[in-house]
């Protein structure tokens, strides 16, 4: 049975440690104030303010009525003056506590928010000051959704696509290939994106300024519902809207935005209808400009569209898998969350292309038996909101995935994640609801890592069944399918459609042409149909659906026929299963999931970053400032090159603690110390980060090892039982 696990939302603070967050009480992520029953209180304090705050207001409200009937049974001389004013202080005394309560309750949530906030500013603050990466175009004011990286991030950046082409590229001999990134539109509008690649905005009246509207319901809902003077049941509403945020289309996101009060945020004035807006940089082609283009939104359209000649080049067998990485733009209309929504990104896309009735996988065997968090559409839908710890071999059994090859490249996904450094405890691999598919789509699902921001899609991997081949083929008049050889001859009934083609020019002249496409393109049974109104009738009438149009066809001018064929083999429209990757988001949970405070000294910060992706793998220090150590640094140095392995010589002043710090907060997982034992016997100090455990070894074994632990066939417990400890400080 499939073990059942609440979606974590720790408190009361954020931190970047794992084993904290762990030891914290978790509850489900959809009810942040809980309803309870009678004579059960909530471990949650913020919770448990929000229930005193609801009933003081009430009782507020029920001590007014009796103010108001004391002041007009006094008026008809039925009681006191005195009675009158011991109820109006019993009501001051509850509007005090009341106001002491709402203090109390923002106090806390502030806390708990500015835990998440003040993680992110101490983890940002490193970033930007060692340079992973910073606003593009800073002296002169930067531009929102745009941002540089620089060496260290450059280096996590390359590091982590290279591990992606080994895991992905090497590993299942997929052919990978590079595509401009200026596309024309003709490509984008066979694909969909020049009608449908839009996000709904709005604008301030008075300003101008423009916003995503569903963000701007989403903050105010979420704020609403985490109010304490929120009725109980409006809550229940709100988070039903919540959830169908993005399914609505513009009227009904507009009533919401009425229904809600939504206001622009820097304003508070009121907000316009929504519209859609094109997410594509539109430019043009030429100098002429009379070719109108865009910068891709994805690196996929590029595969496509060279599916042929791939095909080809792989020898014309099925199934084979192309890849490309580069770079996609998308306008964003509102861009912000640092690296998660951008306006430029990195995308490292796979095409994987399969006979549409047989998507078995030979390598499933190997992944089969791995278990990791799963959230299907029914554990969505329900009650409880939960994922399920499940095997992939059982989701694929009980039809939750929908094939294996889905299932194989969902595997190889959680394997690639946790291996460059995310935490599996906070990646899950969520099932897009019925609504949030295209028509044309089996199954799909989303890689979404949990950070500060919440629950982030990193990589999305996607049954597209045959639609962009054919899309592409129908606008560009190309063939794009693959012809699968049978193993032995076959006898199939085929039917063939001969149209008269003089005949049907000069009845029908200009229309003869789509008369001939439609004709082409007609499924099996509507073409037997409409032989079948001939014979019968001697005419039948033939209906283009992207046009309306109708014409009258007459059994003279198209022969249709049963006939049975001996076939060789069957042209087929591949199927494809897309595995999308997010660079840039993955880098950013990265970043979130290795940084970290030490114990003790939170002016140490840590990245513990996996070293397969630290930007440098092992720095070298000479114990002091001596000339004599520096016959040991070049050697090491240059064995950890040959290696394969970046390195940094630090000959600075400051003291080797603080040299450790430095390296620390770059996220180098091994660091080597020239001393003085040095110099008497040869051997030096290997520290590792996290455990700050330092060994001594030889130092022409240093690269070797060093090697072994960055490719995993070592594991620093190894290192200790094979090399005495160094006892120093960290």
């Amino acid at each position: 049975m499939p073990c059942r696990i609440h979606i974590p939302v720790f408190f009361p603070t954020w931190t970047g440690d794992d084993e904290d967050r762990t030891k914290r009480r978790s509850t489900t992520i959809d009810t942040p104030i809980p309803t309870r029953g009678k004579g059960r209180r909530s471990m949650d304090p913020h919770a448990n303010l929000a229930d005193e705050i609801r009933k003081l207001e009430s009782d507020i409200r029920k001590q007014g009525d009796v103010v108001r009937a004391k002041k007009a049974q006094k008026k008809d001389g039925l009681v006191e003056q005195d009675d009158v004013d011991q109820c109006i202080e019993q009501l001051k005394q509850l509007k005090l506590r009341f106001d002491e309560k709402l203090k109390e309750f923002e106090s806390t949530g502030t806390k708990m928010d500015g835990g998440k906030e003040t993680f992110r500013a101490q983890m940002t603050n490193l970033l930007e000051r060692r340079l992973f990466y910073i606003p593009s175009f800073k002296i002169y004011g930067g531009v929102a959704g745009l941002y540089d990286f620089g060496p260290p991030g450059c280096a996590v950046k390359q590091n982590l696509i290279a591990y992606w082409r080994q895991h992905f590229v090497l590993t299942e001999a997929m052919l990978e290939i590079e595509c401009p990134s200026v596309t024309p539109e003709v490509v984008l509008r066979a694909s969909g994106h020049v009608d449908k690649f839009t996000d709904l905005m709005v604008n301030d009246v008075v300003t101008g300024d423009c916003h995503r509207a569903d963000h701007l319901l989403k903050d105010v809902l979420d704020r609403q519902i985490h109010n304490p003077l929120t009725d109980p049941e409006v809550a229940k509403e709100m988070k039903e809207v919540l959830a169908r945020v993005d399914e609505y289309d513009d009227q009904e996101l507009g009533e919401l935005l009425k229904k809600y009060d939504v206001k622009a945020p820097e304003t508070g004035h009121a907000l316009s209808d929504p519209y859609p807006f094109n997410l594509m940089f539109a430019t043009s082609i030429g100098p002429a400009g009379n070719l109108k283009g865009y910068l891709r939104p994805e690196t996929a359209q590029g595969m496509f569209v060279n599916f042929r000649d791939l095909l080809y080049f792989n020898g014309g067998k099925l199934p084979f898998a192309a890849a490309q990485i580069g770079q996609a733009y998308r306008n964003e209309i509102a861009p912000r969350a640092g690296l998660l929504r951008v306006r430029e990104f990195t995308l490292a896309e796979i095409e994987h292309f399969v006979i549409p009735d047989r998507k078995n996988h030979p390598k499933f065997g190997q992944v089969k038996e791995l278990s990791f968090q799963l959230y299907p559409r029914a554990e969505q839908l329900g009650e409880a909101k939960e994922t399920v710890i499940m095997s992939i071999e059982e989701a694929v059994r009980k039809g939750i995935i929908a094939n294996e090859t889905l299932a194989y490249f969902i595997a190889r996904t959680y394997l690639f994640l946790t291996a460059v450094g995310i935490n599996p405890q906070r990646l899950r691999f969520r099932q897009h609801l019925q609504h949030e598919m295209a028509h044309y789509a089996c199954d799909c699902w989303d890689a979404e890592v949990e950070c500060s921001y919440g629950w982030i899609e990193c990589v999305g991997l996607a049954d597209r069944s045959a639609y962009d081949l054919t899309a592409h083929a129908q606008k560009s008049k190309v063939e794009l399918s693959a012809f699968e050889k049978y193993d032995k001859p076959r006898q199939v009934e085929v039917v063939t459609i001969a149209p008269n083609k003089p005949q049907v020019g000069k009845q029908f002249k200009k229309d003869a042409g789509i008369i001939m496409e439609a004709l082409a393109a007609m499924e099996d049974k509507d073409a037997l149909a409409l032989g079948e109104s001939l014979k019968s009738q001697g005419k039948a009438t033939l209906k283009i659906c992207s046009t309306g149009q109708e014409f009258e066809l007459t059994e003279s001018m198209v022969s249709i026929k049963l006939e049975t064929k001996t076939l060789q083999g069957r042209n087929v429209v591949p199927s494809v299963i897309e595995p999308s990757f997010g660079i840039g988001r993955i880098l950013y949970c990265m970043f979130e999931h290795a940084f970290y405070l030490r114990e003790g000294d939170e002016q140490r910060a840590v990245l513990r970053f996996s070293p397969v992706v630290a930007p440098i793998k092992c720095t070298i220090f000479p114990l002091m400032q001596d000339s004599k150590f520096d016959a040991y640094l070049d050697p090491v140095c240059r064995a950890l090159t040959e290696a394969g392995l970046s390195n940094k010589v630090d000959t600075t002043g400051v003291s080797i603690g603080k040299r450790y710090a430095r390296t620390d907060e770059l996220g180098v997982p091994f660091a080597v110390t020239v001393d003085y034992q040095t110099l008497e016997d040869g051997t030096v100090t290997l520290r590792e980060r996290d455990t700050c455990v330092q060994v001594r070894m030889p130092s022409l074994e240093v690269a070797t090892v060093v090697r072994k632990l960055v490719d995993a066939k070592l594991v620093w417990k190894d290192v200790q039982a094979r090399y005495p400890a160094q006892m120093t400080a960290n």
